[in-house]
């Protein structure tokens, strides 16, 4: 019934230590009470060059992918996605212009539908909210700085963006680059990510710490209860990392929320205002938890202890490649190439997909399928002793067993 995944996890075994970038080995290994500053201070470093090239590719390294199932040297994709991390202002424009351009028309239309009929809205709220999920994307590269080559213009948009989904721009940049430093970590989780224990963790847990957890895994309450607290609530607020930038940034961007709210209210009225304005953020936030649900959380995926991870390993056998179809590939900015993304964030989005094909390992990471990737939602727990994802009914067999 559902499209299968591509099962390539087990037979690309993980690079050993020395062709480990730099950047990766150290830092990282601090875990007194400042290791999450170093780990951004690190993340942030990655952001530019996430290998350290110890040798250089030659064009026999760049042509040819192992028939043995082995990753390629950390030097060869560098090199392979290299040409694809530069901005270009064309392209980063007109995505500007067709995106921003569209939700505005959007929004135009659903006010004048309002004195129409109501039924007109609910099919505009749909695209309008895809296309909501498309700035966060621009949002995101801004974030990155890799989507545009001035870092000036990434923040006055990644800030006007922010605004538009609700979305402080040097918080939540903050929070992404530990992400991007931790992700297939288990012993950095917490930051950026989807709360995941263990099995041991789970089974020796407290009773409320399971209910809490059980209830954060439940799909109604991560798809659909979880995306409005986080776009209306937690965004409001710092947090206590947060520095003097930071905590500007979130001002202005709940002032500029504060402002566009009033003024669209005064124009519409306010009940039609919230109607429309939950109805977008509400479902652009479930469409963006889930994709970032699936790229992180599907049935090869790897995760390995803090001495074992690498860099590479944690992009091509953390991250999968949702393959989506082209109407919601648009959407969603090609951030189904996810591996890619992870490997080199400084890749934009619109090259993404050209980068995805410029190495034959590009394509043997786990691929999701639209229908294929509804086989994530029943994972709940890691366990370490078959290094997989589990449900519950895994968890019950495996107390049977004991």
């Amino acid at each position: 019934m559902f499209g299968d995944v591509q099962k390539t996890r087990r037979k690309i075994p993980k690079l050993d230590g020395s062709n480990r970038g730099s950047c990766n080995s150290q830092g990282l290994r601090n875990r007194d009470h400042r290791g999450h500053l170093r780990i951004e201070i690190i993340a942030t470093r990655l952001a530019v060059q996430p290998w350290a090239i110890s040798t250089p590719a030659t064009q026999d390294d760049m042509t040819k992918i192992e028939t043995d199932g082995f990753l390629p040297q950390p030097a060869v994709l560098h090199e392979a996605v290299k040409p694809y991390q530069r901005a270009d202002l064309l392209k980063a424009s007109w995505q500007l212009v067709n995106t921003l351009g569209a939700y505005a028309l959007l929004w135009l239309l659903m006010v004048l539908s309002l004195s129409v009929s109501w039924w007109l809205i609910p099919p505009l709220i749909v695209v309008t909210a895809g296309l909501a999920v498309r700035i966060f994307i621009i949002f995101h590269d801004c974030c990155h700085g890799s989507f545009f080559q001035s870092q000036r213009a990434n923040a006055i948009w990644g800030f006007v963006c922010g605004a538009l989904v609700f979305t402080p721009y040097h918080k939540w940049r903050r929070e992404h680059t530990l992400h991007h430093a931790t992700a297939g970590n288990l012993d950095r989780r917490g930051t950026g990510d989807v709360w995941t224990l263990t099995v041991e963790e789970y089974l020796s847990a407290s009773w409320g710490t399971r209910l809490a957890y059980r209830l954060g895994r439940n799909p109604f309450v991560l798809f659909v209860l979880a995306p409005l607290y986080v776009f209306l609530v937690d965004h409001r607020f710092t947090a206590a990392a947060s520095d003097k930038r930071e905590r500007q940034s979130l001002w202005s961007t709940n002032l500029a929320i504060a402002v566009t709210a009033w003024g669209m209210s005064a124009a519409l009225g306010l009940g039609p205002y919230l109607l429309i304005q939950l109805g977008v953020i509400g479902l652009a936030g479930s469409v963006g938890i889930w994709l970032f649900y699936v790229q992180h959380q599907f049935e090869t995926v790897s995760w390995q202890r803090h001495e074992n991870r690498s860099h590479v390993d944690a992009a091509l056998q953390g991250s999968s490649f949702y393959k989506l179809p082209r109407v919601l590939q648009w959407f969603t900015g090609n951030i189904g190439f996810h591996h890619v993304h992870h490997l080199n964030p400084r890749v934009p989005n619109y090259h993404l997909e050209r980068c995805h094909a410029a190495h034959p390992v590009f394509q043997e990471v786990a691929t999701l399928s639209l229908l294929g990737s509804f086989r994530s939602i029943p994972l709940r727990l890691w366990d370490e002793s078959t290094s997989e994802l589990v449900g519950w009914r895994r968890l019950r067999q495996r107390r049977r067993e004991a």
